[in-house]
């Protein structure tokens, strides 16, 4: 059954209640579907479903200073740049001496960086002071809206930036009021954290171990903004994770690797728990790649050496909705 259209009226409808300004055809735009149709539009050609896209190192490893969008707007339909229809992830390379203005319409921004040092600056507007804050490599640190800020290299630098300017696009709304402070996680305390985490003798039985970023002004979600959830991973030698997925879209940045290391996904499952027809993601130090939503997904590690993985999700927007749906193959939780 194809679609179906509401018949138009002869004149048009006029507001009950309130002067009129002037003619206004309230059906102009107004359709009914056959609800078979139209319940689920995300299939290639009406509702693109998010791909799985990969970046590697190469990208950022030689170029002038420059923002390098990881842009999948043409394949989503979406106004771009956009990696998933909430999200834009981007590497930011700024050579010594030089600086950047990395300024968006996005309630959140987060920023890890690959390597390098330099300070993060920005002009303050209440409730924000101003910001002088110095970075170097493996720091990560989260702005919420306000003046555009400017990252200063001192050094040759590389930077993971991840917002949610396109979900902003789509709503045509505009950040106005911070959600949230600027905040840092020094490289030092992260990785402090999580070799405490591996030493612990109960994380013998994990198969990945991960530290949850997250910002005191948001206790319900424990996730680093209010839309964006940021995840520190080691995967151990040897792991082979049983199979996971959620709702949120998963921006993965691979911090450090061995050859060995990947990411296998997929839409559905096989009887005994694998994924069906997996794709496989290789690893590379640098690269970055996408899971799409729902996507059944393991990573692996047959280097013999421990690897680490950034995880940037849309999850602080689905656990506010109540809709991240994190499930494991195994019937297992406690990890995302």
């Amino acid at each position: 059954m194809g679609q179906i259209h509401a018949p138009r009226p002869q004149t048009p409808p006029r507001a009950t209640g309130g002067s009129v300004q002037g003619p206004h055809d309230w059906q102009a735009q107004s359709q009914l579907f056959d609800y078979r149709q139209a319940a689920n539009p995300i299939r290639p050609g009406l509702t693109e479903p998010i791909p799985e896209g990969r970046w590697g190192p190469d990208l950022h490893a030689s170029g002038p200073t420059a923002i390098l969008p990881l842009d999948l707007s043409a394949q989503l339909g979406c106004p771009g740049p956009a990696t998933s229809p909430a999200l834009s992830a981007n590497f930011i390379r700024i050579l010594a001496g030089e600086s950047l203005a990395v300024g968006v319409n996005a309630t959140s921004s987060l920023f890890y960086v690959l390597y390098g040092s330099g300070r993060c600056l920005r002009a303050g507007s209440a409730p924000i002071a101003e910001l002088n804050q110095a970075w170097s490599s493996g720091d990560l640190f989260v702005l919420p809206s306000g003046v555009a800020p400017r990252l200063e290299a001192s050094a040759d630098s590389v930077l993971y930036w991840v917002h949610d300017g396109p979900l902003l696009t789509f709503l045509g709304a505009k950040a106005e009021t911070p959600r949230f402070q600027p905040s840092l996680y020094p490289a030092a305390w992260l990785d402090q954290e999580l070799a405490a985490l591996a030493a612990d003798p109960s994380s013998a039985r994990s198969n990945r171990l991960s530290l949850l970023l997250a910002n005191k002004t948001l206790p319900a979600s424990r996730t680093v903004t209010h839309t964006l959830w940021a995840m520190y991973g080691l995967v151990p030698s040897g792991a082979i994770q049983p199979p996971h997925r959620h709702q949120s879209v998963a921006l993965d940045l691979v911090i450090d690797c061995q050859p060995g290391c990947a990411t296998v996904s997929g839409p559905e499952l096989n009887a005994d728990g694998t994924i069906r027809n997996p794709l496989r993601m290789e690893w590379e130090p640098g690269a970055a790649f996408v899971t799409p939503p729902g996507h059944w997904h393991s990573h692996v590690n047959e280097s013999g050496h421990p690897a680490r993985l950034l995880p940037i999700q849309d999850a602080g927007l689905h656990t506010y909705l109540r809709s991240l749906d994190i499930r494991f193959a195994s019937g297992l939780g406690g990890e995302g």
